[in-house]
């Protein structure tokens, strides 16, 4: 990935290959992460299946079924989330190629990846009021953080972008 923005400022932090573990330092915030990847390009019932992906990740890695209410709601924020980056992927980018959700313990991790080069944006002002336009402005709301990871045109691949965004691990 070429450049990275976020809204607050930060850069994108890279996710491991599938499988692998990264050394932790400053370039990385999912040492040791668990990864799970799922390839959207072309599959139907997109959201639901990303949910269901998701969904399932949580329950691999203890965050389901929630003992708590608390939990209960971060992994119901988890999902929310993964529905709003998906959903946006179809209707603004021509439909999300994959879906990315790592755990490092203390941060999840969500990256949508599509071959669209638009900038997302929560809308401004938010108006609740109205229909559509909520996506990214949930999506700020409860996350640590999220931005943009610019992928560069090359190898017979045109450009495109990963929109990530990450949440605190319930605790």
């Amino acid at each position: 990935m070429e450049s990275a923005s976020s809204p607050s400022g930060a850069s994108a932090h890279p996710v491991p290959a599938e499988g692998t573990q990264t050394p932790s330092g400053p370039s990385t915030r999912m040492s040791a992460a668990q990864v799970r990847s799922l390839p959207l390009n072309g599959a139907s019932g997109i959201v639901p299946l990303a949910r269901d992906f998701t969904r399932q990740a949580l329950y691999d890695w203890g965050w389901l079924p929630a003992s708590t209410a608390d939990r209960r709601a971060a992994a119901e924020d988890v999902l929310l989330v993964v529905s709003e980056l998906v959903t946006n992927a179809c209707l603004h980018a021509e439909g999300p190629e994959s879906l990315r959700v790592a755990s490092d313990g203390k941060v999840l991790r969500l990256e949508v990846t599509d071959r669209s080069g638009g900038e997302p944006a929560p809308r401004t002002p938010h108006r609740a009021g109205r229909p559509g336009g909520h996506g990214m402005f949930i999506v700020q709301r409860l996350c640590l953080d999220w931005g943009v990871a610019r992928t560069p045109e090359g190898g017979g691949q045109s450009a495109g972008k990963t929109v990530w965004a990450e949440l605190a691990a319930p605790a």
